[in-house]
């Protein structure tokens, strides 16, 4: 199956054909970015940074030359002026294959960033899982298959990786070594060491399995006492700017224009308030919402 990717107009393997022409000058762009080896492996995505970069200097000019060939277009056929319609179309076309550049760049570490937030938030629940199965006598390679087999969202792709791996004929250690070396979550790499070490020195794996995850309950309560410390201000923040601001604003504006004879209109100024309250909304719950502990 093709990889695609977002703002491609093709898939990846075809885009990289599309862009042979430009691996030279990926190829002196690609010094700029020191981490871009690292986040593609990361990601999963089998390409070096030069193709990388050429990739996203090929999106670059298609969009700019397809969107400036379209707009100036457009603005011609409607008899705007010439340098008028070129300077707006340059423009454009420029601002979104500047901005597709850009996206495609740095989509490896976005990748990675939503990848290990996938990861996390299912870990308390998996190693709970992995807990009972080992408590139970069930080997360890029928655990990590149960929880590649169960609806852990990612983290359950990440095992499925490992049970490949030992099927294939690598020893549990190595495959659980591999998931720790390639996988971007430092929680999860260092859950796996703690593992990988005590499956080296013989000691039991579900003793190790249960301090994990007492360690991580505890680490959670801290975490949950920290995230409602910080509501306090932002609910503070959200009944001054939400409910006291545009209730006193509008009494306070309706007192002093009946005092200076001001004709002030009200529906506007509602209106006005309303645009701001669904801004301020929206960026509450984006607050709260990044601040909320992963897993909880």
């Amino acid at each position: 199956m093709e990889k695609r990717l977002p703002l491609l107009p093709m898939s990846l393997d075809k885009a990289v054909s599309a862009s042979r022409h430009l691996i030279s000058l990926g190829d002196m762009l690609s010094s700029g970015f020191h981490s871009l080896a690292f986040e593609l492996e990361q990601a999963g995505l089998d390409y070096d940074p030069r193709e990388w970069i050429s990739i996203a200097l090929f999106a670059m000019i298609f969009y700019s030359g397809w969107l400036f060939g379209a707009l100036f277009l457009v603005l011609f056929i409607a008899k705007i002026n010439i340098l008028m319609s070129f300077g707006v179309s340059l423009l454009v076309g420029f601002s979104i294959g500047i901005t597709s550049f850009a996206y495609i760049v740095f989509y490896p570490k976005l990748f990675v960033a939503r990848k290990v937030k996938e990861v996390e938030k299912n870990i308390p629940f998996a190693l709970r899982h992995l807990l009972i199965e080992v408590r139970s006598g069930v080997p360890l390679f029928n655990a990590l298959s149960s929880i590649a087999r169960s609806n852990y969202g990612r983290l359950s792709l990440e095992m499925q990786r490992a049970v490949n791996e030992i099927n294939t004929g690598k020893s549990e250690i190595a495959a659980l070594e591999m998931l720790a070396r390639q996988n971007p979550s430092l929680y999860f790499r260092r859950i796996m060491w703690q593992i990988v070490n005590s499956l080296k020195s013989g000691t039991d794996i579900g003793s190790t399995i249960k301090e994990i995850v007492n360690q991580i309950g505890m680490e959670q309560s801290i975490e949950i006492k920290e995230y409602g410390a910080q509501l306090n201000p932002i609910a503070l923040m959200y009944m001054i700017f939400a409910v006291i601001f545009p209730t006193l604003g509008i009494t306070f504006l309706l007192v002093i224009s009946s005092f200076v004879g001001l004709s002030i209109s009200l529906e506007w100024i509602l209106l006005g308030i309303l645009g701001f309250l669904l801004l301020f909304q929206f960026m509450i719950i984006g607050i709260i919402k990044s601040k909320r502990p992963i897993g909880v």
